[in-house]
C-alpha cells in the first residue's frame, strides 16, 4: 500500500502540491494528458528545477490563456462531474470543492450559494485541486497523511482587500478539520497555506505521521524564497510499514447513570459512524454507591472535538474526560483463503514482517454455519486451521 506524508515546512498550496507530485516522479506531460479530461483548455503545464534555501525541487507553472472567466464552487463541480476523469478522482475532487465553499461561506457570513470566489474561482484553482487527486492516484498513494500546518503570520493583498494570515477561510478549513497548527518558523511570515492548499489536505490527508518504508521524495517550490526557512513542501512516498506502529489516539470518557441501555447502544453506533477506533461500556459505581456506565471511547486527535460533541449531544452527561494516549498497533491485512467451505475471508496479523495468527472473519464463517446447518464454533475452528497452514 503506497502511503503519502506531506512535511508542510513551508506550508502548503496548490501548486507547492503539483511540485512535490511531479518532482516525486510523475511526468508533467503524464499529468496535463489526464487533466485534458476536463475538457476545458484555456491552461498549460509547465515545469522547472530549482531551489529554497538549500532545498532543491520542482516549480509547476499553470499559465492560463485569460479567457476562461471566473466560476463558482457549484461551476467547479459542474466541470468536474461531466468530465471523463475515473469516478474515484471525480468524488475525491468535487469533496474537496465543497469544503472550500463551505468555508468561505463561512467565512464570509453568506450562505454557500451566494459564495464570490473571487481568486479562487479561476481556472487554476480547478487545474490545482484536480491535478493534486489525480497526481496521487498515478503515483498510487492510496493513503494521506501531513503534518501540522504552520499559521504565517502578517498581511496579504486579495480582492477583497488586506487579509490577515492565515485568511478567514483557510483558518475556516483548519478550523472544520480540527487540523493541528503550528506558529510560523520567522516573524512576518507571510502567507504559507492557502485556501485551495488547505482544502485539499484538511480533505484528503490525516494529521499523523504513520511509520513508513521510504522509498523516495519529492520537492514543491513555493513562489517565494524568504530569509530564515526552506519554502518547501516535501511528499515523502513509502510502503506503509507493517510492524508495529505507535498511534497517537485521544481516550474520552464520561459516567452515566439515568440512561437506557438501548440509547447507550445508539451512542456507540454513533461514535463507530463518526471513526471512532474502540467504544466500549464499563459498569461502575458513583456516589452513593449508585450503579453507572462509564462510556470510553478512542478516536484519531482530529476527531475529538467531533466526538466529544457528540457524546454531549446524545447523552444525559454533563461534561467529558479527554485524556491523549497511544497505543502500539500491529501490522493486519485482509486476506481470501480457499477452505473445504471455500473461499473465506481472515485477518492477518503481522509482526516484523511477517505473518503472526489468523482470525476468519465472523460473517464469513456464520453465512457459512447457516447455510451447511453447522456449529459456528466447528466451522470457525476448521477456518482457522486450514488457513493457518497455508499462511503461517
Amino acid at each position: 500500500m503506497k502511503t503519502g506524508y506531506l512535511n508542510c515546512v513551508g506550508g502548503i498550496s496548490g501548486d507547492m502540491l503539483l511540485g512535490a507530485i511531479v518532482d516525486s516522479g510523475l511526468p508533467v506531460e503524464k499529468l496535463t494528458d489526464a487533466l485534458n479530461g476536463l475538457r476545458v483548455g484555456g491552461f498549460s503545464l509547465s515545469s522547472r528545477s530549482g531551489t529554497r534555501g538549500g532545498v532543491t525541487g520542482t516549480v509547476v507553472d499553470v499559465t492560463l490563456d485569460g479567457g476562461d472567466g471566473r466560476r463558482s464552487i457549484q461551476g467547479f463541480i459542474d466541470v468536474t462531474e461531466k468530465s471523463s476523469l475515473p469516478r474515484e478522482v471525480v468524488d475525491r475532487a468535487c469533496e474537496v470543492f465543497r469544503c472550500l465553499g463551505e468555508a468561505e461561506a463561512r467565512a464570509h457570513r453568506v450562505d454557500i450559494g451566494h459564495t464570490q470566489l473571487h481568486e479562487l474561482g479561476s481556472l487554476d484553482t480547478l487545474v490545482d485541486v484536480v491535478g493534486v487527486v489525480v497526481g496521487l492516484e498515478e503515483l498510487g498513494i492510496t493513503r494521506l497523511y501531513a503534518s501540522p500546518l504552520p499559521t504565517g503570520s502578517g498581511i496579504v493583498d486579495s480582492e477583497h482587500g488586506a487579509l490577515p494570515a492565515p485568511s478567514p477561510a483557510t483558518l475556516e478549513l483548519m478550523a472544520m478539520a480540527g487540523a493541528p497548527v503550528v506558529a510560523p518558523p520567522v516573524a512576518n511570515a507571510g502567507e504559507m497555506v492557502t485556501p485551495t492548499g488547505a482544502a485539499i489536505v484538511t480533505t484528503l490527508a490525516t494529521f499523523d505521521q504513520p511509520a513508513m518504508l521510504l522509498e523516495r521524495v519529492g520537492y514543491g517550490l513555493g513562489s517565494r524564497d524568504p530569509d530564515g526557512y526552506p519554502n518547501v513542501l516535501a511528499l515523502w512516498i513509502s510502503e506503509e510499514a507493517a510492524d508495529p506502529g505507535v498511534i497517537r489516539l485521544s481516550m474520552i470518557e464520561t459516567n452515566i447513570d439515568d440512561m437506557a441501555p438501548e440509547l447507550l447502544a445508539y451512542v456507540q453506533e454513533r461514535l463507530f459512524d463518526l471513526g471512532a477506533r474502540d467504544v466500549w461500556f464499563t459498569p461502575i459505581q458513583m456516589k452513593k454507591a449508585r450503579p453507572a456506565t462509564m462510556l470510553s471511547v478512542l478516536v484519531p486527535p482530529e476527531l475529538e472535538s467531533q466526538a466529544a460533541d457528540l457524546v454531549l449531544r446524545e447523552t444525559t452527561t454533563l461534561g467529558v474526560r479527554v485524556v491523549p494516549t497511544t497505543r502500539y498497533e500491529a501490522g493486519r491485512e485482509i486476506a481470501e483463503v480457499e477452505t473445504s467451505f471455500g473461499p473465506v475471508h481472515v485477518k492477518l496479523k503481522r509482526l516484523a514482517g511477517e505473518n503472526g495468527a489468523v482470525s476468519p472473519e465472523y460473517e464469513d464463517c456464520r453465512q457459512i454455519a447457516m447455510e451447511r446447518n453447522l456449529p459456528l464454533l466447528d466451522v470457525y475452528r476448521a477456518v482457522q486451521e486450514e488457513a493457518s497452514k497455508k499462511l503461517l
